[in-house]
């Protein structure tokens, strides 16, 4: 009678730590500063248009972190709160989304920048 409790039990706590095992740490560097460089930096640097508009440089974790002159872009722990996920998410007015006139960055790397802001969008 216990035998098939005990296998259940046993089996539960195996399938928990195969899934822990298997997420990994989304990193600033290795994951999220590329997406940035292919979709942002063309406006977002020193210098550029985007930079100029809004104050907003996306060179490097501490720049990103700043914000624009109208406020912060990430809340670390919340990508619902962060602005910078609703601009790539085409969830703001038109002509502000982002990247500009070139469409949505594709989805996976939107999951990416949604994970690595939850998970307290660290410099790692």
């Amino acid at each position: 009678m216990y035998r098939p409790i005990v296998s259940f039990a046993l089996s539960l706590v195996a399938l928990a730590f195969v899934a822990g095992c298997s997420k990994q740490e989304v990193s600033f560097s290795a994951d999220i500063q590329p997406i940035l460089n292919k979709h942002c930096l063309e406006c977002h640097a020193k210098g550029k248009q985007g930079e100029e508009k809004s104050g907003l440089n996306m060179e490097t974790y501490a720049q990103l972190m700043s914000g624009t002159r109208f406020g912060p872009v990430i809340v670390p722990g919340s990508s619902v709160s962060s602005t910078l996920v609703r601009l790539v998410n085409q969830q703001a007015d038109k002509t502000i989304n982002m990247p500009h006139d070139k469409g949505k960055i594709p989805d996976a790397e939107i999951v990416l920048i949604k994970a690595w802001i939850d998970a307290g969008a660290k410099n790692n």
